[in-house]
């Protein structure tokens, strides 16, 4: 509150939190909280056996393709696709869903599904950048904004969609502008833009609050945007109205009752690290933690690493598993050294 408003401490205090009450309550938003599982009906329970086909090689190319789990159990014409990861379980989603409307389910079928689902995701980011500033109604996004925007339908903070949590920050912070006298326009842009940060590569530096700011000015975003952008988290400071209504309303979405899980989260950071100490190894092209944490499975490139090269693999990993990671129990790691020839015969 402003020390010009002639209230004492107590009743500025008191006014501030009728203020952010008033806005919560009108804040009408669905907060659910993301799991890790989704469930995908079948057409009839033959198909389990379909999925799981001739000594179990369908389930192992399925859960390989798409570093997720496939858990087929006595539930009744369903299955459940488990990966902590949400853009890996909605393309493994997606892939079987579109397996068992297709009928043809093996190896090589699966490799293509799934391949054509991951370039359906990544040309559906800039509509999904752009329908969600349409929600914030913050104006329109340039294409490459758009789609560094959309792309954060596919992470979760504290099991919070940030995509979601981005729309409702710049809704909560057009309300306390409106209360405020903040500019609205600059309070929803910069709600909207705040956390874009958190889905940029390695080679942006720095905590994702800067990084989306200098991001946000190399794609032409003006000075009050970037500003509350980068002080949402006290990076820098927190000097206009707006940059104070957009770190408020950030604060509120994130503390509303059921919009987080910690414990969650911290058993999502655990496998994110499991996978980046396997990735990070000099020949390793990709890394799955799978079966809740309980196994790694790390694809080594066959034109690099031989089979006495994919046993240092694992004994690295495991290394560096004691080294740098407390795990509740056993964990099994899984080293996938595979070398194809393909030949095409032509007429």
């Amino acid at each position: 509150m402003d020390h010009d408003s002639g209230l004492s401490p107590k009743e500025a205090e008191a006014a501030a939190k009728r203020l952010l009450l008033n806005v919560v309550r009108r804040m009408a938003a669905t907060t659910v909280a993301e799991g890790t599982t989704v469930v995908v009906p079948l057409p009839s329970e033959d198909m389990k056996g379909r999925l799981i086909g001739r000594e179990g090689r369908n389930i192992r190319a399925f859960e390989a393709v798409t570093g997720a789990d496939l858990l087929i159990d006595d539930s009744p014409e369903a299955v459940t696709v488990s990966c902590f990861d949400p853009m890996r379980r909605e393309a493994a989603r997606v892939t079987l869903v579109a397996l068992v409307l297709d009928g043809r389910i093996h190896p090589a079928r699966i490799e293509e599904i799934h391949e054509r689902t991951l370039a359906d995701i990544e040309g559906s980011l800039v509509d999904a950048g752009h329908d969600a500033a349409a929600r914030a109604k913050a104006g329109r996004l340039s294409d490459p904004v758009a789609r560094v925007l959309g792309q954060l339908r596919f992470r979760t903070s504290y099991a919070q969609n940030v995509l979601e949590h981005s729309v409702e920050v710049a809704q909560l912070a057009s309300m306390l502008a409106g209360e405020l006298g903040a500019d609205d326009a600059v309070a929803r842009r910069a709600g909207l833009l705040h956390d874009i940060g958190k889905a940029l590569g390695p080679e942006w530096k720095g905590p994702h609050a800067l990084a989306g700011m200098e991001f946000l000015r190399v794609h032409g975003e003006p000075k009050a945007v970037l500003t509350a952008v980068g002080a949402h988290h006290d990076e820098i400071p927190c000097d206009t109205p707006e940059a104070i209504v957009v770190a408020c309303a950030d604060t509120l979405s994130a503390s509303r009752p059921g919009g987080r899980r910690e414990k969650l989260e911290d058993h999502i950071q655990r496998l994110e690290t499991i996978e980046s100490l396997a990735t990070s190894l000099a020949g390793v092209e990709k890394a799955y933690a799978v079966q809740a944490g309980r196994e790694v499975r790390v694809y080594v490139r066959a034109d690099q690493i031989d089979d006495e090269g994919a046993t240092r693999i694992a004994q690295q990993v495991v290394r560096r598993i004691k080294a740098g990671l407390e795990y509740p129990g056993p964990l099994r790691v899984t080293v996938v050294r595979e070398f194809r020839v393909t030949e095409v015969v032509r007429p």
